[in-house]
């Protein structure tokens, strides 16, 4: 390459082959934003900090002012905060930290007597990969679903409310990592166990590995139930479905089955497993799945080319699998490898019909670069994958690989080694080739130190033009693992609880027990050494200002938040007794505690509600 000096949106041409320059990106952020232009501070990606350019008048607005509204609606998994992000785009704005495996005081969730319910006392998780559920290829708005890798589970989010309303474990399983929904229908969840274990973990085959176990889960969407596992060769890594409702199917990697590094790395090729559908689903209603354990999930063997698995041989250790928007191709990374593989799924058919082999559904095979991970798609034909060795993306034509042209269009430099990739509605049959979020998983120098544990780094790229333009860049909590871009039209929250929302079904159970109706009756009423409290909150004040309770007593109090005026919201805390609940508008929410300290505790609001606001409170007396 030339030593000649440019941006980091510049490119060297060299042959067919289109090269980055990387020296351009170390002056960015000096240079970024005096040559940003017309750019307004209005937008600030990521709640951070920008280097957007200008926009060049085609494709999507990449300018949100102030009061304006973002086109799509961005989903980003939190990684070990255990939580789900909704973010603006392209503003970067955050809107809502949805708590989900993790505990937080602004919502009361860990507090709540529902989130303690789906919670089970366990308080932390590691939330990987975020999806919607769909109809018809596409994203219907109606629930979100979202991994723990800690702790093996499954939640699922309701995103007309964007609240989560339902965790379930994951039976037999460790490391649940890779997820996802049915295309076609809501109907299943598909589920990836990473790490090989006794499948009855009991202490019996701990020091034998060979009798070690992955599974795939497929867990019925609707009820949140498991519907039957599977168990496979290797560990699983990433998940993906097709879009008729065929086929779902997995990354597999360590086919040497190790347990040490050393033992994982012999292979020159790993799997991808695709999983017929048709066929477990088949066996199951025969009975032909066994139980493990104290487990009532039925469980079919699927290792080597069963009747039910398809194992396609792809280069050493596989991490991710992506099904282009037309439902014809899926691209698996070979992250120990600088290619990617096509497969052509039509031919999948052929190999479970035993017409071909399995290595023939691989229809080409192009160098994409060192450390290939994920992979999304526009509109036009074009994928894009995340290389995490090289610090870049690179964008490739399917068509001309299939061909056995070369198919690279243009690499670009990201900060640094990139993790996760993807584009707007990249995962739908509605692609729109307007943006790509990079999900950087080191900032070094982008950004202020804050000592050794330092931000991830997010850079947004607009790619309806020819060339991928990066437009903002800015941090973010660790780790954000995975992402969505979804058109905003697609999802359609309410502003307003209805009080007869069947989450407060518990709540109203417990009214009509005790002969109270909620929302219009404020009461407290002892039961033995349980005390029930409950009381409403209208702007500027609690129906009740004051709560005796019996010392030692437990106590359960039911708050309904009365005010129906969009935004206007209230809570409850309670000095020193670890209480601080927020309550949206016509919210109802419970928590139960132990009286277990003598005196006079206030209880206030925590949401700012009014000009009184600081007045809104009572005193717990406790004697």
């Amino acid at each position: 390459m030339s030593d000649k000096k440019i941006d980091h949106n510049e490119e060297v041409i060299t042959g067919e082959v289109v090269e980055p320059s990387r020296r351009g990106f170390f002056k960015t952020a000096a240079t970024g934003l005096a040559g940003a232009g017309a750019v307004s501070m209005g937008m600030l990606p990521f709640g951070t900090s920008s280097v957007a350019q200008a926009s060049s008048g085609k494709g999507p607005k990449e300018h949100v002012a102030p009061g304006e509204l973002d086109e799509y609606y961005g989903f980003w998994s939190g990684g070990q905060s255990g939580e789900v992000r909704v973010i603006g785009i392209p503003s970067g704005r955050e809107l809502k930290r949805i708590p989900v495996f993790n505990f937080d005081a602004a919502y009361g969730w860990g507090t709540t007597n529902v989130s303690k319910k789906m919670l089970k006392g366990k308080l932390s998780g590691d939330t990987h990969h975020f999806h919607l559920s769909y109809t018809d290829g596409t994203y219907d708005g109606k629930y979100g679903f979202v991994n723990d890798k800690a702790q093996a589970r499954l939640a699922r989010v309701r995103l007309d409310m964007m609240v989560t309303d339902s965790i379930i474990d994951i039976p037999n399983a460790q490391g649940t990592h890779g997820i996802f929904p049915s295309r076609n229908k809501i109907n299943a969840v598909y589920l990836n166990s990473e790490f090989r274990i006794p499948l009855i973990n009991d202490g019996r085959d701990v020091e034998d590995p060979s009798k070690y176990g992955c599974l795939h889960t497929c867990v019925d969407a609707e009820k949140m139930e498991v519907r039957w596992q599977i168990q496979v060769d290797g560990n699983l890594d990433l998940c993906a479905t097709d879009y008729e409702g065929k086929y779902s199917m997995a990354c597999c990697y360590n086919s040497e089955e190790g347990v040490t590094l050393p033992e994982m790395m012999g292979n020159d090729r790993d799997w991808l497993v695709v999983f017929n559908l048709e066929r477990i689903e088949a066996a199951i209603k025969a009975g032909k799945g066994i139980n493990l354990g104290d487990s009532k999930v039925p469980v079919l063997d699927g290792r080597g080319n069963s009747e039910y698995t398809l194992y396609i041989p792809v280069p050493k250790s596989p991490h991710g699998v992506n099904v282009d928007p037309t439902g014809k191709y899926a691209v698996c990374s070979g992250k120990l490898s600088p290619t990617v593989s096509v497969i052509e799924l039509a031919k999948v058919d052929a190999a479970f019909a035993g017409k071909i082999k399995p290595r023939d559904c691989v229809i080409a095979e192009p160098e994409v670069g060192l450390g290939p991970l994920h992979t999304a798609f526009d509109n036009k034909g074009n994928a894009y994958t995340s290389i995490f060795l090289d610090s870049q993306v690179t964008k490739w034509n399917l068509a001309k690989a299939i061909a056995g042209k070369n198919p690279v269009i243009q690499k670009v430099d990201v900060h640094y080694q990139i993790g996760h990739i993807n584009a707007s509605m990249s995962e739908t049959k509605d692609a729109d080739g307007n943006w790509m979020i990079a999900l950087c998983k080191f900032s070094k120098d982008r950004f202020l130190p804050v000592g050794p544990f330092r931000p991830e780094n997010e850079q947004l790229f607009n790619i309806s033009g020819d060339k991928m333009r990066m437009v903002h860049e800015g941090s973010a909590s660790p780790e954000p693992h995975d992402a969505l871009i979804v058109s905003r039209d697609l999802i359609r929250p309410k502003k307003v609880w209805d009080m007869n929302d069947p989450r407060f079904d518990d709540e109203h159970a417990l009214a009509k027990k005790l002969g109270v109706k909620i929302g219009s009756e404020s009461k407290v009423i002892e039961k033995g050494d349980h005390t029930y409290v409950f009381m409403t909150s209208v702007a500027p004040q609690f129906s009740l200002s004051k709560i005796n309770i019996k010392h030692g007593n437990t106590v359960t109090i039911v708050l309904a938040n009365m005010d129906a005026v969009e935004d206007l919201c209230h809570g409850i805390c309670i000095t020193q007794h670890d209480i601080n609940v927020g309550v949206s508008p016509q919210e109802i929410v419970s928590f139960t505690f132990k009286a277990d300290k003598k005196g006079v505790f206030w209880y206030y609001c925590p949401w700012f509600c009014h000009a009184l606001h600081l007045e809104m409170r009572g005193r717990m007396i406790v004697s």
